[in-house]
């Protein structure tokens, strides 16, 4: 495993700080740290881009075909296997991670109790986050049900949702900061920005969809009425 490291000091002696440009400094020594054309990081990025991907178009394709529902005889029984899909898809994406923060140097700064009890509770409130969020919306609600045609009869909003949008997408976010943090990693930093980049996209492309879905079934309803 890499070992801590100082590394350059680009804002000068104690004395000589310029706030102005600690922002940037402070980037550049974490990125300074980081190979991107390292095997592990690659690989990480990877996995972290494919699965919102993978799972967006797969449940698209199952909206306009049918396919997997009448594949597996059920929507219910297509909707627990894309989940245990993306399940596994998730468990390979924390592993390609914690791979590439162990491949690369730790950075000194960060390799403290305070630093390390921050993570801490950083992945706390994302692991609360995300259970909080499952046990809300149950197994299909979570894992795309409603491209299946499984539809809640109204919109979740209880807790976590009365407080933040996509609770469980800033939940995993949190989760990969506190893990980044705990390891004192430069390279879990970075990756968790790709993170939360990700579910910024996958956002913008998940929601209008899902709102016409439950728009065509309201309209639906109105018509029967």
């Amino acid at each position: 495993m890499p070992s801590s490291v100082a590394g350059p000091d680009c804002c000068g002696g104690p004395g000589n700080i310029d706030f102005s440009k600690a922002d940037i400094c402070i980037m550049t020594r974490l990125l300074g740290y980081v190979d991107p054309l390292d095997p592990s990081f690659v690989a990480a990025v990877l996995a972290i881009a494919f699965n919102p991907l993978f799972w967006n178009v797969v449940a698209r394709w199952e909206h306009k075909t049918r396919k997997l529902s009448r594949a597996f005889s059920s929507p219910h029984l297509a909707c627990y296997a894309l989940g245990g899909s993306i399940l596994l898809l998730n468990l390979l994406r924390s592993h390609c991670f914690t791979q590439a923060m162990l491949s690369q140097p730790r950075v000194e700064s960060l390799d403290n109790p305070t630093a390390y009890g921050l993570g801490l509770v950083l992945l706390g409130v994302g692991v609360m986050f995300v259970l909080s969020s499952f046990f809300a919306l149950g197994f299909t609600g979570t894992f795309l049900g409603d491209y299946f045609g499984i539809l809640k009869e109204a919109r979740v909003t209880t807790f976590p949702f009365n407080i933040l949008d996509n609770p469980m997408y800033w939940g995993s976010t949190a989760n990969y900061l506190g893990w980044a943090i705990m390891h004192a990693s430069p390279t879990g930093l970075l990756l968790t920005a790709v993170v939360a980049l990700t579910y910024v996209v996958a956002v913008l492309y998940e929601e209008p969809f899902t709102t016409e879905i439950y728009r065509q079934k309201a309209s639906r309803s109105h018509k029967r009425s």
